[in-house]
This record gives structure tokens, C-alpha cells and sequence, in this order.
């Protein structure tokens, strides 16, 4: 099952997945006032996108397409240490399987 839980300090953003050449998917949806985001970086650039904040309630929808030649991070930034649990699927998934509940 592609289900991961990682303990997340407290400050920075934190790297919880790395990608390169690949579409995934992440779910995530806990804990309230964490920000997610994807961060894609090159040679000489960084950018951010899909930056959210997670609310405890709701799942929230990381998705990181095909870029051959960019590194995708997916992120994850607390106000406190935290253990975080989060679905990842390959591919585009719009939905959470059922059962799946992160």
C-alpha cells in the first residue's frame, strides 16, 4: 500500500518525496495549518506550485506531471514537529481509492 508516514520538524520547508520524470499523485490532509506544495528546480531555477494548506478535515491533492528535466520535491512545512501520514499513487488520480482514508 502506498501509504507513508514520516516525522516533519518544525521551521523550513521539508522534503517529504522526490521525483524526476514521473506523474504522482498525493494526498494529504492532516495536520491542520501544515502548507504542502511541489517545488520544481533545474540548473538555475527553483519554482513553486499547488502550494495549499491543509485544514485536518478535507484531503488535499498534490499532483507532479512529466517534466524530464526538472526534479519535482513534494513539501510539507509545520508550525510543530509533526508525524504525518499521506497517500502516494502513480500516475494522475483524481480520486482516493476507496478505503483510503490519509
Amino acid at each position: 500500500m502506498p501509504i507513508r508516514t514520516k516525522r516533519v520538524t518544525a521551521g523550513g520547508w521539508r522534503t517529504l518525496e522526490w521525483f524526476w520524470n514521473v506523474t504522482t499523485t498525493g494526498f494529504f490532509r492532516a495536520p491542520a495549518g501544515a502548507e504542502i506544495k511541489i517545488r520544481y528546480s533545474g540548473w538555475w531555477f527553483g519554482v513553486d506550485r499547488q502550494r495549499q494548506t491543509l485544514d485536518g478535515q478535507n484531503t488535499k491533492r498534490l499532483v507532479v506531471p512529466r517534466w524530464s528535466a526538472f526534479t519535482a520535491r513534494m513539501q510539507m512545512r509545520v508550525t510543530r514537529e509533526a508525524e504525518v501520514t499521506y497517500y502516494i499513487e502513480p500516475g494522475n488520480v483524481a480520486n482516493l481509492p476507496p478505503g483510503v482514508n490519509v
